[in-house]
């Protein structure tokens, strides 16, 4: 074996090995468990795999009638926790690419199948499949080089956070039910929560080990999980009024319809296939 290549086989190697990310939270290391890195860390993932499977029959109709790529969104957030829980047991450079890199494709495929066409840039004329044809390119680049330059992926994920906020920000102004705006309020305090967790955990943490609560990173998976899909629900409410507004689309929670701290989800009344929404 060439010489070149046996050191690229090693650098592979010593990719998949634990503690090859240079990412390292504030939970303290096999502590808990002698297997798993930040215990907590990686168990807090587990809304991203208990709930995309409940989504996916809360959007059935939605799925049937309106837009079937619906159920992609929630397979992606279901791969971002596999993804997450995989980095945080072994924290190795590997599962820091894929849980940053599966957060980048549910920031594209969200944006592709449901941003507004009243948003898309004067370049692609109104028309989705050109939009989600860029967002793909774009992707597709900032992975290739994610796996080159890690670094970049911060780039890439700001690059898409800032717009997809503005549109939920500029959508919320004008909408008229007012059971979706207080769902977008929700949903941006959440959000906001979670970023402090994030931060606290990132920038703070001998504060925050010295009262000996390192573990706010896993409270950032469990507010993140809940500001992703709520974020994706608006959206997708958003799409079929904007696209499909005979379909009537209402805002609904489960278990019950009228506590809205359920799980939201859109329900459709009028059962149509859309044949081109392109």
């Amino acid at each position: 074996m060439e010489p070149n290549i046996e050191g690229k086989l090693a650098m592979t190697w010593q990719h998949l090995e634990r503690g090859s990310s240079p990412v390292d939270w504030c939970e303290g290391n096999y502590i808990i468990s002698p297997d798993i890195a930040e215990f907590v860390n990686t168990i807090s993932n587990i809304l991203f795999l208990i709930g995309p499977p409940f989504l996916i029959y809360l959007f059935k109709d939605y799925g049937k009638f309106i837009q079937p790529a619906i159920h992609m969104i929630w397979i992606l957030l279901f791969v971002v926790g596999l993804s997450s829980a995989y980095f945080h047991a072994t924290l190795s450079l590997l599962g820091q690419l894929l849980d940053e890199l599966t957060i980048l494709w549910v920031f594209m495929a969200t944006l592709s199948l449901f941003c507004p066409r009243r948003h898309f840039p004067r370049i692609f004329k109104h028309s989705r499949k050109r939009f989600c044809i860029s967002m793909t390119v774009f992707s597709l680049t900032a992975t290739a080089f994610s796996v080159c330059y890690p670094a970049i992926n911060a780039f890439a994920l700001m690059l898409l956070a800032i717009p997809a906020t503005y549109l939920l920000y500029k959508e919320l102004k004008i909408v008229q039910d007012q059971r979706v705006y207080r769902l977008g309020i929700r949903n941006t305090t959440i959000l906001m929560l979670a970023i402090v967790c994030w931060i606290n955990d990132r920038l703070f943490c001998d504060a925050w080990s010295r009262m000996h609560f390192p573990y706010l990173h896993g409270f950032w998976h469990i507010l993140i999980f809940i500001a992703a899909y709520t974020a994706c629900v608006l959206f997708a409410y958003f799409f079929v009024s904007d696209e499909r507004p005979e379909s009537k689309p209402q805002l609904k929670y489960w278990p019950r319809n009228d506590f809205e701290l359920g799980v939201p989800y859109v329900s459709v009344s009028c059962y149509k296939k859309l044949k081109d929404y392109i």
